[in-house]
């Protein structure tokens, strides 16, 4: 099965994030990690309601959050995160629409590029 880039990517990035030894919640990457939790919930939302089924994007939020093992406040950021990219489309799309796949590109690369940045500016 081919992986798309972004997949790849973001395990890369989870893999990096999990050599590296914990920072606190202000650290430098912080917003992109909370960020990338968005755009997975927008995922998990625009693909399913575009014909994919399963729960791939949730399970990509599953591995960030093994690999951060954040602590209970740090966690329900990320939770918030994933559930504020899920809920934003949720009352604009109820079906799959040109805007919708439009939206699915435009987060698969937003997330593609967050997950290389994070990777190569703090991965060890």
């Amino acid at each position: 099965m081919s992986r798309s880039p972004f997949f790849v990517a973001l395990c890369l990035a989870v893999s990096m994030a999990a050599m590296r030894p914990a920072f606190s919640a202000e650290a430098p990457f912080e917003p992109g990690l909370m960020r990338l939790a968005e755009v997975l919930g927008s995922l998990h939302f625009l693909r399913n309601l575009c014909g994919e089924k399963g729960d791939q994007w949730r399970g990509e939020m599953e591995k960030l959050l093994d690999s951060e093992n954040p602590d209970p406040e740090r966690r329900a950021r990320f939770i918030a995160s994933f559930n504020r990219g899920y809920r934003s489309f949720g009352g604009t799309y109820t079906q799959c629409t040109a805007s919708a796949t439009e939206a699915i590109s435009r987060y698969m690369k937003e997330g593609e590029t967050l997950s290389r940045d994070i990777a190569s500016r703090y991965g060890n």
